[in-house]
């Protein structure tokens, strides 16, 4: 037991904090979720049922462990200081029927999970639609990229606004979501070739290239002059309320769902499109829990440390070197994770790390 509790003590963390309250509200606010193995902090390779069982053993939340055919990403995802969890993302390699591209998400919800929930099961598959329907699928230039990328963000969101037939979303959006939920979202396609990342909202996408931090997205913050100045266009009001937000309630001026604050919020993404190189290192995603915490160049440093084997060492527990190395990108996304937990972060942490130094088809 003294052995699984230290692997657990990260998890065990978020449980203290949440106090004395009941067992099924303790499970939902201390969810962790790992995809792929994160060696330090995830529980033994076991099926889903088996490590949801320990964890529940343990008094440390509902786990759940997905792995992947792809050695070179990884993600955790953690309640944190919050009482619910509303986060929530997606990595999916090989998508779209096309072993060339692959998928990764980070959903920041805020009001409730429900659209956050929805956009992790939807939005790449609205992609793939979109993606579908260009003239020529072989080669996707940035013109492309740019229409489909906007085009399935309008289409998400008018699945979270229950603006969109049954017909149009293949029966899956049953459940109304609230008029005051929403989330921010910041996907990526990696390909062999080329980055594309499309960002709504206050999450981030930084690319890792030379030692240099590059941020592929701007955050859409109500305070931005260009943003407060569209805003104010529609008729609308950027107030400081504890922070700058849209008509004094919204921290950011973009999202998914969200129909009380639109026109003022819209959900038309900012994409950006990249051609890789050898230099490129890694890729990160996360919500604003790291970002409000950690600087771009602090993340990307920790991640290439991870990626390079130089923050990984023998641990006391039992645990080997060898394991912890199994998947360095996951390790990268866990340590973020802590890290922004242990510098006060006050919200839900979620983290994609993807390795580009290694190749991601099998």
């Amino acid at each position: 037991m003294d052995g699984d509790h230290r692997r657990y003590k990260f998890v065990a963390e978020e449980i203290r904090l949440v106090g004395k309250r009941p067992r099924s509200a303790l499970l939902e606010a201390a969810t962790v979720t790992y995809i792929v193995n994160s060696g330090d902090e995830s529980p033994p390779k076991r099926s889903g049922n088996d490590a949801s069982a320990d964890a529940g053993q343990n008094q440390a939340g509902l786990v759940e462990n997905c792995r992947s055919a792809e050695p070179g990403n990884g993600g955790v995802s953690v309640c944190g200081r919050r009482r619910e969890m509303e986060d929530a993302m997606t990595i999916l390699p090989s998508f779209a029927d096309d072993g060339r591209l692959h998928f990764f998400g980070v959903y920041d919800g805020h009001g409730g999970p429900h659209a956050a929930l929805l956009c992790r099961e939807r939005l790449h598959r609205i992609l793939t639609a979109e993606l579908m329907s260009e003239p020529d699928t072989a080669v996707i230039e940035e013109a492309q990229w740019q229409r489909a990328m906007v085009s399935a963000f309008s289409r998400m969101d008018d699945e979270v606004s229950g603006l969109c037939s049954e017909q149009d979303n293949d029966g899956e959006n049953d459940a109304k979501v609230p008029d005051t939920v929403g989330s921010t979202a910041v996907v990526a396609v990696v390909g062999l070739d080329q980055i594309v990342v499309a960002n709504c909202g206050d999450s981030r996408a930084v690319l890792s290239r030379r030692g240099e931090a590059i941020p592929l997205s701007i955050d859409h913050k109500p305070n931005r002059a260009d943003e407060m100045a569209r805003i104010e266009a529609d008729g609308g009001r950027v107030i400081f309320w504890n922070g700058y937000r849209v008509m004094g309630v919204l921290a950011t001026s973009r999202s998914i769902g969200d129909r009380y604050l639109k026109p003022y919020v819209i959900p038309e993404p900012d994409v950006t499109f990249r051609r890789r190189c050898p230099d490129d290192e890694c890729l990160i995603l996360a919500t604003d829990g790291l970002w409000d915490v950690v600087s771009n160049e602090m993340a990307c440093d920790i991640a290439r440390r991870c990626l390079a084997g130089r923050l990984v060492r023998k641990r006391s527990d039992g645990l080997s070197a060898a394991a912890v190395d199994e998947n360095p990108a996951a390790m990268a996304a866990a340590l973020l994770t802590k890290l922004a937990f242990s510098r006060g972060s006050s919200d839900n942490i979620s983290v994609v790390v993807v390795d580009l130094k290694k190749p991601l088809v099998v």
